[in-house]
C-alpha cells in the first residue's frame, strides 16, 4: 500500500530503495528468527533472492521503471536471482541423488532447495489430499513392510457418512439460495464448497489409508492427514486402557482420538514434541488414542517392551 501513494509515485526511487531494504530487512530477521545458530550461506542467498523477486513483482510501473533505469541495481538483483538458483540446483540434485531414502522424500528435499521449505511441505499435503480424495478408490492401507497396522476407522465411518451428506446438503442449499442473489457469489461459493468437499472426502478416506502403525522404531501413532507422530519405543514406560478425562484434556497429552474417547494411552519417560505441516508445538509426555480392536494392539506392544527389556 505504501508504494502505491502518491508520496512514493513521487519518489519512485528513494521509494524503491526503501522498498527493497525493507522486505530484505524482514525476510532476513524472519531467518535468523527460525535459525538455531548462524544461518547457513544458502539461505541467506535465498533470502536476498527472494527479495529481489518480490520487489520487481510488487513494484507499480512508477517504481519499475526507475528500477530498469538504474541497470547497477538491475544487474545486482539479477545475480542475486541467478547465484541463488544456480546454488540451489546444484544441492537439489545432490538431494535427489542422494540414497537411503524414498524418492518423493529425495524430490520434496530437492524442491525445499529451490522453493521455501514450508511452502513445499504445503504443497506436498495439497497434492496428497487431492490425490487420495479423487484417485484412490481401494487397495491395501499404506503399511511399511517392518510394520503391523491396526485401524481406526470403523468408530468414524457413522459420523463421517453423516458429515458427507450434511456437506452435500449444504452445497446444494449454497446454490440455490445464493444464485437468487448473486452470479458471481453463486460461482465463488461453488468453488469453495466443491474444494472443501473434495478435502473433506480426502481426509475421511486418509483414516482407512493411514492406520495406526508398530514398528521397529516404536509406534507411529495416525490420524489421516491430521497426526502423524511417531513415538520411539524407547520413550515408553507404560501402556494403559483405564485413565481419567484430566488426563485426556491435559495440554501434556497428545489425543489423537477423533470424535471419540480415546481407549489407549501410552505414558512416556521424558517429553516428546508433537510436529504439525509447518512448525514444531508444545511437548507431551501422553499420547492417547482409539482403536477399533485394540487389545492386539496392547499384546504385541507389551512383548515388544518385555523383549526390549531383556
Amino acid at each position: 500500500m505504501a508504494v502505491r501513494t502518491p508520496l512514493a509515485t513521487a519518489y519512485p526511487f528513494a521509494a524503491l530503495l526503501l522498498f527493497l531494504w525493507v522486505v530484505a530487512d524482514t525476510l532476513m530477521l524472519s531467518l535468523i528468527a527460525r535459525s538455531v545458530g548462524k544461518p547457513a550461506w544458502s539461505a541467506v542467498l535465498g533470502v536476498l533472492a527472494g527479495a529481489s523477486l518480490t520487489v520487481w513483482l510488487g513494484s507499480p510501473s512508477a517504481m519499475r521503471d526507475a528500477l530498469l533505469e538504474t541497470p547497477a541495481l538491475v544487474v545486482t538483483m539479477a545475480a542475486v536471482v541467478l547465484g541463488h538458483v544456480a546454488w540451489a540446483t546444484s544441492r537439489a540434485r545432490q538431494a535427489v541423488g542422494r540414497k537411503g531414502i524414498d524418492r518423493k522424500q529425495r524430490w520434496v528435499s530437492a524442491a525445499s532447495e529451490l522453493l521455501p521449505p514450508a511452502l513445499v511441505r504445503l504443497a506436498v499435503a495439497e497434492m496428497t489430499v487431492i490425490h487420495m480424495a479423487l484417485f484412490r478408490w481401494g487397495g491395501p492401507a499404506d503399511v511399511p513392510a517392518n510394520a503391523r497396522a491396526f485401524a481406526y476407522h470403523r468408530h468414524l465411518t457413522p459420523m463421517c457418512a453423516t458429515l458427507l451428506i450434511l456437506s452435500a446438503i449444504e452445497i446444494v442449499v449454497y446454490h440455490l439460495l445464493v444464485g437468487h442473489w448473486s452470479r458471481t457469489a453463486t460461482l465463488v461459493m461453488f468453488v469453495l464448497s466443491d474444494v472443501g468437499f473434495v478435502y473433506l472426502v480426502g481426509l475421511i478416506k486418509s483414516f482407512r489409508f493411514r492406520p495406526v502403525l508398530l514398528t521397529p522404531e516404536g509406534v507411529r501413532v495416525r490420524a489421516g492427514f491430521l497426526i502423524n507422530q511417531l513415538v520411539p519405543l524407547d520413550t515408553i514406560v507404560a501402556i494403559e486402557g483405564g485413565f481419567t478425562g484430566e488426563e485426556v484434556r491435559d495440554p501434556a497429552t497428545l489425543n489423537a482420538a477423533l470424535l471419540a474417547w480415546p481407549n489407549i494411552m501410552l505414558r512416556l519417560d521424558r517429553p516428546l514434541h508433537r510436529r504439525s505441516l509447518l512448525k514444531k508445538r508444545g511437548p507431551f509426555v501422553r499420547v492417547a488414542f482409539r482403536l477399533d480392536d485394540p487389545e492386539p494392539f496392547i499384546r504385541l506392544l507389551a512383548w515388544r517392551l518385555g523383549h526390549r527389556s531383556s
